[in-house]
Parts: structure tokens; C-alpha cells; sequence
């Protein structure tokens, strides 16, 4: 099979790499890739928002199966395009990828599919919105309507801090068009988990669970991030909340679209939040999560390209994948200054070292290579993977080989998985 996989980040690297492993692959590209990509696939200097180019692409060289990494070309309706042509991909078409396309749009579909989430309500008024806010208590969730990269959802501890949220969404336009409509929620407490499924439209193959870690310093202190690590399996997720959040959340949501002659066929992540033992949904997206999938593919003993291509074919049902009893762990190593203004062009060192430490593998994010030289090209820029018998050992992996890698500038979290230690009653040294 000829099989292209579009995306520059580390879970589009992820991806390749696991579908790299298939007998049932024969030639790999990227679009367009980043350094690591380079050294397992073909690069292509297509944007992943370069739908005509990337669908162009696809009709000349007879691409069997197509693999969409990030929400954006999802939301644009490349899915829609791609079976026009009669090209196979592997993804939701625009109208289900609304799930993800806007949160105002996934708060109601919940609301009418009896999905446990939070209170909410929606503004495209921030006087509005600012006079909802001195109606209730604090502390309140923002989020941007549209897509954001990750960093549109922003907890306010204080009225101070939610009325600055809606001057800089609404007013300030931080989010640009994502902000011309925004959602106020209640501010559930508990331990949040990932939960992906992939769907052929009506059955459901769920991968196993995940946590990530959203803001940038330790602690979940600082601002919102793309993520910053992850960690499967996640132990707060029991096999009751696993079940639970199937029967109440995946499957009405499956159920709910194909009623709404809009079938779900892809990826549906479900970010929930564990409350007194009950799952509750905090956003459904429609692509696989990043970090989370560079957590949880190292521990998938199936063939993914077997699975994303039967998903594609709507021929799931029945379907079974193998795991790994092991633990994974992905720490997130980023440029200074990220989220927020940066620099590139770091000469990184030590990834060969990192990748030859046991058990470990370097997901490229943020990084180009020229004359075999790697440099920094991004916010996040590495994910460090190891594979532990437990978490801990996992954890002591990941920390081991991250210490081989340096750059100018380079940060990364101490405190990947510690939440996970604390669930299981394990200290961290």
C-alpha cells in the first residue's frame, strides 16, 4: 500500500512510525513532515490546509489510504473532497467534524443526546457574556467557539480573570474568528482522562486510555499548552469509568450523528472529566490527541494500518486489538518562551543517544534537519518515549533520556505521570 500521512507534529510522527511497522505498507509519505518523518518517510512541501494540492497529489500517485493528523484540514471538509475524487482517507467528513469545529455546536449536540457535560452557555455579545459572568460564582470555564490549537479553553479562578478572558477572546481576538462566539461552563472538579475510539461510522474499536498534561509548568501551573506530556494507561480510568464513558458518551455521540445523517468515521476523542465517580465530557475531538498518541501507540501490538484502513472501509465490527501490558509515558520538550513567543533554528544534540537508552523512542514535533543537523522548528519540539513494566519505571525511562538531549532554550515538565503515582499509592523519588 501506497499511504500518505498529513501533519508536521510529533503524533503525525507517532503515526508514521507505527505504520511504518505494517507488512502491509509499501511506500510511506509525509505532508509535510518535519525531521523525524524524514528519516522513516517521504517528506512532501504540501501544507496540511493545501486540500487541492494534497488531493492533486493523491489521484497522480494512486494513494491507497490517506491519514489525517490535525483537526484543521478535517474542519475544512478534506474528507468531503478526497471521496469526491474517489480517494480513500481516513477521517469524519466536515459535518461530523463540527464535534470538534466548534464547541458551541458540541455543547448543544450534548444537551439534545442526553451526554453528561457541564452547565454552559453561549455569547457572541461579550457585554452579554461579562453580565453572565457577575451572575455566577466563580470559578468559570471560557472557551473559544472555534478551533484554537489546544489553547482556547481557559479556567478562570476569579470574575476578574473570566471578564479578561472574554475582553481577549471576543474583544482582543486572540483567537481570531475562533473567538466570535464563545461558551461560559460550570467548572467541574475531579481528574480528567482521554478516552479514543476509532469508528467506521457505527461500530467502535477504543484504544486504551490516556492522561495529558495541558499547562506548561509543573504542578499545572502557567498558561494553556498543546500539551506537554501524557501517560497510558491512565489508573484513574477504571474499568467501570472506561465502560461508563462508552455507554454514556461515545455511543450516544456515534448514535446522535448517524441520526443526524451525519456518520462519524475517524477518530472521536472524549477529554472527560472524572467526577465522584461519574464521567463527564469536556470536549470531543475528531483526530487523534496530541501527546496522547505518542503515549498510547507504543504499547498497540496490532497493526494500525490494518485498523485505520478497515475504519476507513466501515468494516470494524468485531474488530480486536492487542495491547501491551506495559506503561508508556511522553514528555513534551519545548523551545523557551512557548506557549507564548519563542525562537528557532537550536542545533538539538543527543537524540541518538535518547533513542539507543532502552525502550525508548524521540517523536520529532518542532524540528528540520539540513546537512544532517537538527534544529529547532516550532513550539514543542521533541516527545521523549519510554515503555516501562509499571509507570514508574516508565517515568524513570523517559527522565533518563531526556537528560541526553539538549538545546538552547529547552524546557520540559519534571512532573509527567506523577499524577498517575498518585492514584496507584507509588512515591516518586
Amino acid at each position: 500500500m501506497k499511504v500518505l500521512v498529513i501533519g508536521h507534529g510529533g503524533r503525525e510522527h507517532a503515526i508514521c512510525w507505527k505504520i511504518k511497522q505494517s507488512s502491509r505498507l509499501g511506500k510511506l509519505y509525509c505532508a509535510p513532515g518535519n525531521g523525524g518523518t524524514a528519516q522513516i518517510a517521504e517528506n512532501l512541501p504540501i501544507r496540511a490546509d493545501d486540500l487541492n494540492g494534497l488531493a492533486d497529489f493523491c489521484e497522480k500517485e494512486k494513494i491507497d489510504l490517506t491519514v489525517v493528523g490535525p483537526e484543521g484540514p478535517l474542519v475544512a471538509g478534506i474528507v468531503d473532497l478526497f471521496e469526491k475524487k474517489n480517494l480513500k482517507i481516513f477521517g469524519p467528513r466536515k459535518s461530523s467534524a463540527r464535534l470538534e469545529g466548534s464547541k458551541a455546536f458540541m455543547k448543544e449536540f450534548c444537551r439534545d443526546e442526553g451526554i453528561p457535560t457541564a452547565g454552559f452557555e453561549i455569547f457572541d455579545n461579550a457585554e452579554k457574556a461579562r453580565d453572565f459572568i457577575k451572575s455566577r460564582p466563580a470559578p468559570q470555564v471560557i472557551k473559544a467557539d472555534g478551533l484554537a490549537a489546544g489553547k482556547g479553553v481557559i479556567v478562570a479562578r476569579t470574575r476578574e480573570d473570566a471578564f479578561g478572558a472574554v475582553d481577549g477572546i471576543m474583544t482582543d481576538r486572540v483567537f481570531g474568528r475562533a473567538g466570535e462566539k464563545i461558551i461560559i461552563e460550570d467548572c467541574l472538579k475531579g481528574v480528567e482522562a482521554s478516552i479514543i475510539v476509532i469508528s467506521d461510522g457505527e461500530n467502535i474499536v477504543p484504544l486504551a486510555s490516556s492522561q495529558d498534561h495541558k499547562r506548561i509548568f509543573d504542578g499545572d501551573k502557567g498558561a494553556n499548552t498543546g500539551g506537554m506530556g501524557a501517560y497510558s494507561p491512565a489508573p484513574a480510568v477504571t474499568d467501570e469509568i472506561f465502560d461508563k464513558t462508552i455507554s454514556k458518551i461515545i455511543m450516544p455521540a456515534i448514535n446522535g450523528m448517524k441520526k443526524r445523517s451525519a456518520p462519524h468515521k475517524g477518530v472521536l476523542y472524549a477529554g472527560i472529566m472524572i467526577v465522584d465517580g461519574e464521567p463527564q465530557l469536556l470536549e470531543f475531538n475528531v483526530r487523534f490527541g496530541d501527546p496522547e498518541t505518542q503515549a498510547i501507540l507504543p504499547r498497540l501490538n496490532s497493526d494500525l494500518l490494518k485498523l485505520l484502513e478497515s475504519a476507513a472501509e466501515s468494516s470494524l465490527k468485531n474488530y480486536k486489538l492487542e495491547w501491551s501490558e506495559k506503561s508508556c509515558v511522553s514528555v513534551v520538550m519545548a523551545s523557551g518562551g512557548y506557549p507564548g513567543k519563542y525562537e528557532k533554528e537550536k542545533e538539538i544534540f543527543g537524540i541518538e543517544k535518547a533513542f539507543n537508552s532502552g525502550d525508548t523512542a524521540v517523536f520529532h514535533a518542532g524540528t528540520r534537519v539540513e546537512a544532517g543537523k537538527i534544529f529547532t522548528n516550532g513550539g514543542r519540539v521533541l516527545n521523549v518515549v519510554s515503555l516501562g513494566n509499571d509507570i514508574k519505571e516508565a517515568i524513570d525511562r523517559a527522565y533518563r533520556a531526556c537528560g541526553l538531549i539538549r538545546f538552547d532554550g529547552m524546557h520540559y515538565r519534571r512532573d509527567i505521570g506523577r499524577r498517575a503515582l498518585d492514584v496507584i499509592g507509588v512515591k516518586n523519588d
